[in-house]
């Protein structure tokens, strides 16, 4: 059994309601869902000129491989009708992997743990929220202390509903 934390996001549509959708379709194709953070209200990252995201991150325990959940995501994004126009750009739904337990993978198609986690708040807010204890193999520090170390400066917001 593998444990893996997954990041999800939405700015195109019901955004709530997407990332409810992307929930199910983990929980029934890759294996259950054993926490999820709160939704938050991010600014985008990188393409500025665009709405902003609803994101979190979901603790998920799998018997499939990473490169299996990796296909796997991919699929539930085009049954989600995800379209990726512009690279940051806008987009109904986006599931990431971030870590697959201690795994370390570097292949053409899938790096654990997803290289950008050290530079976005909008990843590392929500993952305090279930994991903040949780040490990246990369960096041998807590999501905590990753977070006290980032430099973005965007905003994220907590949505209460």
């Amino acid at each position: 059994m593998f444990t893996y934390y997954l990041h999800l996001g939405s700015n195109v549509g019901d955004r709530k309601q997407m990332l409810l959708q992307a929930i199910e379709a983990i929980q029934k194709q890759i294996g259950k869902v054993v926490k999820k953070s709160s939704i938050y209200e991010t600014e985008p990252w990188g393409l500025i000129d665009q709405p902003d995201f609803y994101n979190m991150a979901i603790e998920v325990n799998s018997k499939f491989s990473p490169e299996d959940v990796c296909k796997i995501t991919k699929t539930i994004e085009k049954e989600m009708d995800r379209r990726k126009e512009v690279h940051w750009g806008p987009r109904n739904i986006d599931i990431d992997i971030l870590y697959c337990g201690d795994f370390i993978i570097e292949t053409p198609v899938l790096t654990l743990p997803h290289p950008q986690i050290y530079n976005r708040n909008f990843v590392l807010i929500p993952m305090m929220e279930i994991a903040g204890d949780f040490v990246d193999p990369v960096k041998n520090l807590t999501i905590d202390a990753l977070y006290e170390a980032c430099r973005d400066t965007n905003e994220v917001f907590i949505i209460n509903d």
